[in-house]
């Protein structure tokens, strides 16, 4: 029997690739006699680079390191990843992957320090910049484990569209801009149209309202209820100067008026699709992108099975994440697909709906999550070993 290993990262414990490893010599365990793949993924989040970098089915791809600013302004190494190759494939260019978490991620930041109010997304324009020098003619920008809800101002600043003492001071300033604080937004964008700018987002949701940036996630960053109400309002204000500084842009298609912060996908990264979307990106599903790069499907149209993964399986999962891109991989080529979570917290019926075929969670009380997340790897590789029991028949 052949099993897929397909996880994303256990976020703050493990890696993708780590989860992936872990999973394997679990089901080996279990069921030895079975043949184990490791696929490690990403939806454009943390280790969106190390996935593609991993498999890559060309050795065209190169590493540019850099350093860049944190969400609090300090240097931090970064790096952009070239592929130079695909400039030899009819209709493809040179292309450059960002993963917006090296400069803007939840996980640079301590505990302490973790507050959206303040957080700024300069260094991802600061990526930008290393992958213009470089000469991409398309940058796909990962997004997702950010600890920012700026909008994507900072990014912008580091742009050029705007002062950085009005820009990259985080999400709570914005409420203090003028209309006149972004005159060169504009500018920057005619820069950016002769680049494909991609917005590779781990989420739909829309900059603004109760499923938007900071209704939803900035409380998962650190923002009180009173604090979310408040960046809610500088996003709208926001909002307000970046539609007035482009002139309001319109659909090709219909004449009417675009409203960018309605666009699916325009609250990821705590508006940093926003941003991009401003810069005239366009949206592609982080998951499907890297599925289809690592060339997933193919690897998993003999599986007998496909294992996924995540620290939590909720009603996010089911929204752009790993876990719902490796389901509607799986049932594409008719492989059954089951998902292993530190905690998994929606029912059965929710987990059938996006094709998976059972849920199995490391943890469930205080203790057994405390438990996983001080010896993760040996946590997830003994629950998996039961999984195999389960799954796999055993040889007479």
């Amino acid at each position: 029997m052949r099993v897929v290993f397909a996880p994303d990262c256990f976020t703050g414990t493990l890696t993708a690739a780590q989860a992936a490893a872990a999973m394997a010599k679990g089901w080996l365990k279990g069921a030895p006699h079975d043949e184990v793949v490791q696929v490690p993924l990403s939806d454009g989040g943390p280790g969106f680079l190390d996935v593609l970098s991993a498999g890559a089915t060309d050795d065209g791809l190169e590493t540019i390191a850099t350093t860049v600013a944190d969400p609090l302004g300090r240097p931090v190494p970064a790096a952009v990843l070239i592929d130079r190759a695909a400039a030899g494939v009819v209709g493809a260019v040179p292309t450059a992957y960002i993963e917006s978490a090296q400069a803007a991620g939840l996980h640079l930041l301590d505990a302490a320090e973790r507050d959206p109010t303040v957080t700024s997304t300069y260094g991802v324009g600061q990526l930008i910049e290393v992958a213009l020098a470089e000469g991409a003619e398309r940058i796909v920008v990962g997004l997702g484990g950010s600890g920012t809800n700026d909008g994507g101002a900072g990014m912008l600043a580091a742009l050029g569209a705007g002062k950085a003492v009005q820009l990259e001071r985080g999400g709570l300033a914005l409420r203090e801009l003028l209309d006149t604080d972004l005159p060169d937004l504009l500018t920057v964008r005619q820069r950016l149209s002769e680049v494909d700018l991609v917005a590779a987002t781990d989420v739909a949701s829309p900059l603004l309202g109760l499923k938007g940036a900071s209704a939803v996630f900035a409380p998962q960053k650190g923002a009180t209820p009173e604090q979310a109400q408040l960046l809610e309002g500088a996003l709208g204000r926001f909002h307000e100067v970046v539609s007035r500084s482009l002139g309001g842009p319109v659909d090709l298609l219909t004449g009417k008026p675009l409203r960018l912060d309605r666009e699916a996908g325009a609250g990821a990264a705590g508006g940093l699709g926003y941003g991009l979307f401003a810069l005239g990106a366009r949206r592609v599903s982080g998951v499907d992108l890297v599925i289809d790069a690592v060339d997933l499907r193919s690897q998993i149209a003999d599986a007998a099975l496909v294992v996924t993964g995540e620290g939590r399986f909720d009603w996010q999962s089911l929204q752009g994440k790993v876990v719902a891109g490796v389901a509607a991989a799986a049932l594409d080529v008719a492989t059954p697909s089951v998902v292993i979570a530190g905690q998994v917290l929606i029912g059965r019926r929710e987990a059938m709906s996006v094709g998976l075929s059972g849920t199995y969670a490391l943890a469930e009380t205080p203790a057994q999550i405390e438990a996983a997340m001080m010896d993760p790897v040996s946590v997830l590789s003994a629950r998996t070993a039961r999984v195999a029991r389960t799954w796999s028949p055993r040889r007479r």
